[in-house]
């Protein structure tokens, strides 16, 4: 489990500290605060860690090795022409520093570069042990229209895609999983399926389709809210989202109707109740009074965290606390609330 993620001097963040939650982390605020800015940070170290034993072919991470790892997960996450360009803008030269806490302090990763730095990263402190889960990174959009060919076409051309995408396509081809996980994969599955109408196949020719009762339809005929929820049906299927790891979702509610948020919010939080810590990034009130209404009903005992951005003359400021309520006024979110008085105060 990640405990906390320390950002200083990181893009928009002068200096932040998150305090996660064993299930589910929430982060909220308006459009160009950096929520997606602090799933990303998390998600690289993590990803790093995850393959490092197979990527470096040591059982023992090294400094040398994660350094170049580190360096090119970031390059390829964030698309920046330079590791610098990452550094929140100041005058004259800074330090970005990102730490990453795990619940086993064994697993521990911190690192270091400055405004010059093109590629390069410093580990300021290396894990004893990779971390064992591989995370998962949900973009705003769905990938399975885009999944034919796109890992090979990535590897060996240029593209102006986050790397995001190539991982997660690379866990959507996984091979279904089978044997004792299955019936909690039953369970997780039937409602998303019952909201599709359909099941999810992936043809030999490496095309996505959903099998519906009228007949199979291919993934580029289903409506894109659909799309989204066969993918993290597929996900659920093949063992990605199953037991334990994480799951970073970027907007889960966008392009998505009110029914279907409520489904995407329960899924959320029955992913986290079965093993996964979830961390989402939102600003829509439909989807958070939606998980606050089902953890006080269905889910109680979950332990969860939130985390409100707010921007000041300094930078953006972080508060955080277990519900909605105690992250302070989210202008955004104060707007959909005044609309609505508005809308009843008509005559």
């Amino acid at each position: 489990m990640l405990d906390s993620l320390a950002l200083k001097n990181f893009t928009v963040f002068p200096e932040a500290q998150f305090s996660f939650g064993k299930h589910l982390n929430v982060i909220v605020g308006e459009n160009g605060l950096g929520k997606t800015h602090v799933l990303k940070a998390a998600y690289c170290a993590l990803a790093v860690s995850a393959r490092g034993a197979k990527d470096s072919g040591n059982t023992v991470p090294t400094k040398t090795y994660l350094q170049t790892a580190i360096a090119n997960k970031l390059r390829g996450v964030y698309k920046s022409d330079e590791i610098g360009r990452l550094v929140r803008r100041q005058a004259g030269r800074n330090r970005s520093e990102v730490a990453c806490h795990f619940a086993n302090p064994g697993c521990n990763l911190e690192f270091s570069f400055h405004t010059a730095s093109r590629s390069e990263v410093i580990v300021d402190l290396a894990p004893e042990s990779w971390i064992e889960d591989i995370p998962v990174y949900l973009p705003t959009r769905e990938l399975l229209t885009t999944y034919p060919g796109f890992v090979s076409l990535y590897e060996t051309t240029h593209l102006e895609f986050e790397e995001t995408w190539r991982d997660t396509a690379i866990l959507l081809g996984a091979p279904l999983a089978k044997g004792a996980r299955e019936r909690k994969i039953r369970e997780l599955l039937q409602p998303l399926e019952e909201a599709m109408g359909g099941t999810v196949e992936l043809d030999p020719a490496g095309r996505f389709y959903v099998k519906m009762k009228t007949g199979r339809f291919e993934m580029h005929l289903v409506a894109e809210g659909l799309r989204k929820l066969a993918m993290i049906a597929r996900l659920i299927a093949n063992g990605s989202l199953l037991d334990k790891g994480y799951l970073f979702w970027d907007e889960p509610d966008a392009n998505l109707n009110p029914r279907l948020v409520k489904l995407i919010a329960c899924t959320i939080l029955k992913i986290s109740q079965a093993g996964i810590q979830v961390f989402i990034a939102t600003h829509s009130l439909f989807l958070l009074r939606e998980i606050y209404i089902l953890q006080q009903t269905d889910f109680p005992k979950l332990d969860t965290r939130h985390f409100g951005l707010f921007d000041s003359e300094t930078g953006v400021n972080v508060r955080q606390g277990a519900t909605v309520d105690d992250i302070g006024e989210i202008a955004v979110l104060d707007e959909e609330l005044m609309q609505s008085d508005r809308y009843m105060n008509l005559p």
